[in-house]
Order: structure tokens, then C-alpha cells, then sequence
């Protein structure tokens, strides 16, 4: 059984068809991207899977169990993040407690005991600043825990968000544009830090426009256009896709 299954998925804003009767599998352990042109769909898809948006028809599944009755941070909780094409930092708060938000589904003190800091809410503070510490490491940027997360640079600020979205547990993590904004460096650092974060066990669905980037590091790749999905599979099966080259390039090109 795969990870999180697609299933038929459509929605419509307005009487425009975002999506319609998208479909696909992420397997446990994979990297997947997620590419098209603009207006293709790719945002709609991810909102729908992350609970912001509702499908008009069709189901999303994780690890068996259907999402769409879920709210965000109940989907979230049951293992999946994600991060913004958008960095969204705190203004005014340290890299470390930035990440330390991220922790918030794995909460259980509850509020009084936070409020009158009892050894419950110690001890679970304890283990977010810990787990938070480590996910900052992961990502080579704990020497910058104690900074002001909003004054550091565009990269580093990507990956401190990633760090945020990482210190959550997640099972499967959804990457939106995670390129944007970034130079070819950072871009081709961000690719090695994808990789690394697979190797911990995290499941990866990512949106993405930088082709080199989806292409270094995919196992697979989906394609949509207007809304539905066109083609699917293994890098080298996309980049000689007719139908991807047509959408890409042009009927000339094709």
C-alpha cells in the first residue's frame, strides 16, 4: 500500500476546473515532484492534500486513512507538513523558538500546565528544544539557533523553515517551490539537504519549477496541465515525453 494515494481528485473555483480526476501514488520513501506550467493546478493539489482546500470529487489517503474530513492541523498531526513557496517566519522570534513552533502537534501538557510551568510542560519543553536542536543540525544551521529568524539570508531562511516543518515528526513532507528565490548554490545545497532529509525515513512530495533540481533528485514525476494530470514517471521517461515537450516547448518542439 503506498504512502499517500490520489484518488480521482477535482475541485472547481468559480466554474474553473482547478483539478480534474488527478490521480497517483507516493510510495513509502520516495521523492516525487509535482511540475507543470503555471495555472497547471500544482498549488490547488497541495492545499487539497494539506486540508486548507476541500475536494469537490475524489479522496486523498494516508497510510490508508482518508484526509478530506480532516482541518489542517489535524491532517498534520496525523504526519504531514509542509512548507511555503512563501517563507512564513515569526518577526521578532529566534531561529531556535521558530523551529520550536513546529513542535505543536506533538504537544500533551496542555495549557495550564504551560501557564504554571509544572514538570509536565518542563519536560515537554525539554524535548522540543532538543528535537528542535537536532533538526537545525540536520540542516547545518544550528550555529544560528539564537539569531532573529526574519534578519538571516533568503537560504538560510529556507532552511530554518524547513527545519520548522521537519521538527513536527512528519511522516510525509510537502516541499512548495522550495527553490524559489534561491541562486544556483543554494539551489544545488537544498538538493543535497532533500536527499539528506529521505535518508532519515521522511517521505517527500515536492511542487517545483527548477527542473535541474526535480531532476537530480526525483525517483518519480508527475505532470499536470490545465488542471489534470498528463503523464507520470521516472525522470528520463518525462524528459522525452511528447506531450511534456508539447506542454513545455510548444507543438513545434513536439
Amino acid at each position: 500500500m503506498s504512502l499517500l494515494e490520489v484518488r480521482n481528485l477535482g475541485r472547481v473555483f468559480g466554474g474553473l476546473s482547478a483539478l480534474a480526476d488527478v490521480s497517483f501514488d507516493v510510495a513509502r520513501g520516495q521523492i516525487k515532484a509535482v511540475i507543470g506550467p503555471n495555472g497547471a493546478g500544482k498549488t490547488t493539489l497541495f492545499n487539497l492534500i494539506g486540508g486548507a482546500i476541500r475536494p469537490d470529487s475524489g479522496e486523498v489517503r494516508f497510510d490508508g486513512l482518508p484526509l478530506h474530513r480532516l482541518a489542517p492541523h489535524g491532517i498534520a498531526a496525523r504526519g504531514i507538513s509542509r512548507t511555503f513557496q512563501n517563507i512564513k517566519l515569526f518577526h521578532g522570534m529566534s531561529v531556535l523558538d521558530t523551529v520550536m513552533v513546529g513542535r505543536y502537534t506533538r504537544g500533551r501538557a496542555g495549557i495550564i500546565a504551560s501557564m504554571l510551568r509544572l514538570p509536565a510542560a518542563r519536560r515537554e519543553a525539554q524535548v522540543d528544544r532538543r528535537k528542535a536542536i537536532e533538526m537545525l543540525d540536520l540542516l547545518e544551521v544550528a550555529p544560528l539557533a539564537p539569531l532573529e529568524a526574519t534578519r538571516l539570508a533568503f537560504g538560510q531562511q529556507r532552511a530554518v523553515e524547513l527545519a520548522r516543518a521537519l521538527a513536527s515528526e512528519p511522516t510525509l513532507l510537502l516541499l512548495d517551490e522550495p527553490a524559489a528565490g534561491l541562486n544556483i548554490h543554494e539551489t544545488a545545497n537544498l538538493a543535497r539537504l532533500i536527499l539528506r532529509i529521505r535518508e532519515t525515513g521522511v517521505t517527500i512530495l515536492l511542487v517545483e519549477h527548477d527542473m535541474s533540481l526535480v531532476m537530480s533528485i526525483s525517483d518519480e514525476i508527475v505532470v499536470l496541465s490545465s488542471g489534470r494530470r498528463i503523464a507520470e514517471g521516472r525522470p528520463r521517461e518525462i524528459q522525452t515525453d511528447p506531450e511534456v515537450i508539447r506542454v513545455y516547448l510548444g507543438d513545434d518542439h513536439a
